[in-house]
């Protein structure tokens, strides 16, 4: 089983900001596998699907980012689950450019609240996923509670592509190092 948790705040007010890249995935995600269905469950807004014969769980904590923990414990300690083999959380990251993505196994929050909260619950060893979200050009927190930016909404759907097939890979192929080379490059940017 794989738990594919993506990050974000609830609510319209928050629906298409730069924080809520997490549910943005995951919704994209469910849509690419047709999965329509979605209950509230461990504090969170969750769906299922059989992907290659793996249960995979969609899930969107719904108890604001700060306290994104909280939904986490619930399901790992109900399914039991080993969260570093069965997690995958994706986050939003303003110290990656904007497009770029980095899968890590492990480590600290590196200043995100949501991943702080997960890492007081369960540990640092889990699975992630950082959707680069550009530099800061306003204060942090105007920068990731804002809308993507016209320029970056015409490039959201090759981003999710991306961020979608790694996923996929990460659940299917499951050899992590090979997934990490694909994916952990940088975007050539057009000059």
């Amino acid at each position: 089983m794989k738990v594919v948790i993506g990050l974000g705040n609830p609510g319209k007010k928050y629906e298409k900001t730069r924080h809520n890249i997490g549910f943005i995935v995951v919704d994209s995600l469910r849509e690419k596998f047709n999965v329509t269905e979605e209950r509230e469950k461990f504090q969170a807004l969750v769906s299922e699907k059989n992907i290659e014969g793996e249960k995979v769980i969609f899930f969107k904590p719904q108890t604001f980012m700060n306290l994104s923990g909280n939904a986490v414990i619930e399901i790992v300690n109900f399914y039991k689950l080993n969260p570093t083999e069965d997690l995958i959380v994706i986050y939003d990251d303003m110290d990656l450019d904007f497009g770029d993505i980095r899968i890590r196994e492990k480590g600290s929050s590196g200043g995100h609240n949501g991943i702080k909260s997960i890492i007081s619950h369960i540990g640092e060893n889990f699975l992630r996923i950082k959707c680069g979200i550009g530099a800061k050009k306003l204060d942090a927190v105007e920068h990731v509670l804002g809308e993507f930016s016209q320029s970056e909404q015409k490039e959201m759907s090759e981003n999710l592509e991306k961020i979608k097939n790694c996923v996929i890979d990460l659940i299917t192929v499951q050899d992590i190092n090979k997934t990490m080379q694909k994916y952990n490059k940088k975007k050539i940017k057009n000059k």
